[in-house]
């Protein structure tokens, strides 16, 4: 017999909930959020990706994309188009105006990770050890990236620099003046490819577990790989040389989010932590998690992450203090988004719940203010909020499933 403290507590989560929705048959994996934030889609292990309208009241299912023959690994959005990934060892390209699958892209030889799209070109990475570069209006293969020795998980892309007559990196400088890519492995590396010519121009090494996920600083300069050595390394890109290593997590990195100089990492060792990234300081543990963090999103001064334990929690970013905890989904939450006054969460047991945090609000970092961060980089290291601990330490297509599996709570 409940407590009436527990009772007044589980009354306020469920006033919290605004909405259940149930239409997938399983798992959720992943979501994605139209660039107006108006459209939100959902990817799932029914092999069917789902459209809603993130903006109404009630949120209602738009429409459902049908045609992957296994189970979604990963989605984005590019204007009126929606990409995704999948185990079926396919993308598709789908019209979200009317619902029709207009282009597949067929070309890897096992699971997709990841997409990053620019407009002109789609990135993919697979467990089949290769990065692929696709016309995105097309669908033809116009490069593939060969070199790392086992499956390639998070990808980045970085525009040129304009042309500013600096010549910072001296005999480097000509070839950091174009188009780069970043691949993240399961070799315990990271690569640097030239866009133009394919070629592999820098290496990354030290790590000693896989590479699970990567960000960037906003200029582009200093790059962060999260490993599943438990560390975070930070590294000059154009040298290619180690400049910090972050140690002071006790289990695999999942996922990490670079805004301004605070960078923000979600671990296996149940926590999420905020670090300064000139000098490599951890300046907050966010606890409580009595599970893997699988996703997070910062906004306005909060921090909300997503846990093996079903719950979504939202913290006080600069204190570090546990603000609200949501209770209400039955399995491990794989996705979380923001939509104005609305959180939405993803999970294993298949449903999209809708949350009301129109009263939360945050003590904001300078540092948090803005987040300049994309408009650099393209982030197909599930930079958002789609960062799923077990899609992230797969080591195959069986072992992610199982790995999965045992995530449930």
């Amino acid at each position: 017999m409940g407590t009436a403290a527990s009772k007044r507590r589980a009354g306020r989560d469920r006033d919290y909930l605004l909405q259940t929705l149930e239409e997938h048959e399983s798992a959720i994996n992943c979501m994605t959020l139209s660039g107006d934030g108006s459209v939100l889609a959902t990817g799932s292990d029914d092999h069917n990706i789902r459209l809603w309208s993130a903006k109404t009241s009630p949120v209602e299912c738009l429409s459902v994309l049908s045609g992957h023959a296994d189970y979604i690994t990963y989605i984005l959005i590019d204007e009126n188009y929606l990409v995704s990934a999948s185990a079926d060892r396919t993308m598709r390209k789908w019209d979200m105006t009317n619902g029709q699958c207009v282009f597949i892209y067929s070309g890897h030889t096992s699971l997709v990770n990841r997409l990053v799209c620019t407009g002109d070109f789609l990135f993919s990475t697979s467990y089949d050890r290769t990065a692929r570069c696709w016309d995105f209006d097309t669908g033809a293969c116009v490069r593939v990236f060969r070199g790392h020795k086992h499956g390639i998980l998070p990808i980045l892309f970085i525009p040129s620099e304009p042309d500013d007559g600096e010549e910072e990196f001296e005999e480097d400088a000509e070839i950091y003046k174009k188009d780069i890519i970043i691949t993240g492995s399961q070799d315990n590396t990271a690569k640097t490819w030239s866009f133009e010519s394919g070629e592999c121009l820098k290496t990354f090494r030290g790590h000693t577990g896989a590479i699970l996920c990567l960000t960037t600083d906003p200029l582009g300069k200093i790059l962060f790989t999260g490993s599943g050595d438990n560390t975070i390394r930070a590294w000059d890109i154009y040298r290619g040389t180690e400049l910090h290593v972050f140690d002071q997590h006790q289990a695999a990195i999942i996922n990490l989010l670079c805004y301004n100089k605070l960078l923000f990492s979600i671990s296996a060792d149940h926590t999420a932590r905020c670090w300064v990234t000139d000098v490599g300081d951890c300046t907050r543990i966010y606890k409580g998690h009595r599970h893997t963090v699988s996703c997070i999103q910062v906004d306005n001064g909060l921090v909300y992450t997503g846990c093996g334990d079903a719950l979504v929690r939202c913290f006080d970013a600069r204190s570090g203090a546990v603000k609200r905890t949501f209770k209400s989904h039955a399995l491990s939450v794989n996705c979380i988004q923001i939509v104005n006054d609305k959180l939405f969460s993803g999970s294993v047991d298949g449903t999209l719940k809708v949350w009301d945090i129109s009263d939360l609000k945050g003590d904001v970092f300078p540092d948090l203010k803005s987040n300049t961060n994309a408009s650099k980089m393209t982030n197909g290291g599930r930079g958002s909020a789609e960062n799923r601990s077990d899609a992230d330490s797969g080591i195959d297509d069986r072992e992610y499933r199982d790995r999965r599996a045992q995530n449930m709570v």
